[in-house]
């Protein structure tokens, strides 16, 4: 990085924080991160699920990111011409800072805004932070009027992805979005919410069971 853009971007403070900030402090970086943790992704993709970012932030967010070593860019194989965006390993090490801040931001989850933007993959994260203590792995496939979105709890892979599940989830669950709120603040279990009828859960192995069990 050059001297102009170190002074530009940084603190200029010898603090553990401050450098993580001179690296994802910038507005929607952090967001891009959450994008990304879903796998790779090409640019119209990003922009189209990060509304309200201009091309030019979204570029210049994108370029800084592969300078911090926190993104890379890859041509996909023939036929496609497309690139991609994914995460170095440096730049997957930021899913427990996005669970953490997720969890810290839930409660001001209230009444949707007029304004307010969603996409059913949002619900992601937090989610998978509620369900990391459960003692089974697998794939979950989450249903919300928004869309769907899976979760990997425990194993290797991707974390979470949107859409359906590659291969046949280990079990599915079909919830609204307050309800998915909820569950991921841990003010209702997914047993609880199957129980009160709120929560929709099929499938018959560990994992499945272990949701029911919650």
């Amino acid at each position: 990085m050059s001297p102009a853009a170190r002074s530009r971007r940084s603190y200029d403070q010898y603090c553990a924080a401050a450098r993580a900030l001179d690296a994802v402090g910038d507005r929607w970086t952090l967001l891009i991160v959450r994008e990304l943790l879903a796998g790779p992704r090409r640019y119209t993709d990003l922009h189209a699920d990060l509304p309200g970012v201009s091309t030019d932030v979204l570029a210049s967010r994108l370029k800084d990111m592969e300078r911090e070593g926190l993104t890379t860019r890859r041509r996909l194989p023939a036929p496609s011409a497309a690139y991609v965006y994914e995460l170095t390993a440096r730049g997957r090490e930021l899913l427990p800072v996005l669970q953490a801040l997720a969890t810290w931001g839930a409660p001001a989850l209230k009444e949707r805004r007029p304004t307010d933007a969603v996409r059913a993959h949002w619900f992601a994260l937090p989610l998978l932070r509620s369900l990391s203590g459960l003692a089974a792995e697998g794939v979950v496939q989450v249903s919300l009027d928004e869309g769907e979105f899976h979760v990997r709890v425990g194993g290797g892979g991707e974390p979470c992805g949107d859409g359906p599940a590659l291969a046949e989830p280990d079990a599915r669950l079909v919830l609204d979005a307050e309800t998915c709120v909820e569950v991921s603040r841990g003010v209702l279990t997914v047993g609880d919410g199957v129980r009160a009828g709120r929560i929709g859960l099929s499938g018959e192995g560990v994992l499945a069971k272990a949701l029911r069990e919650s």
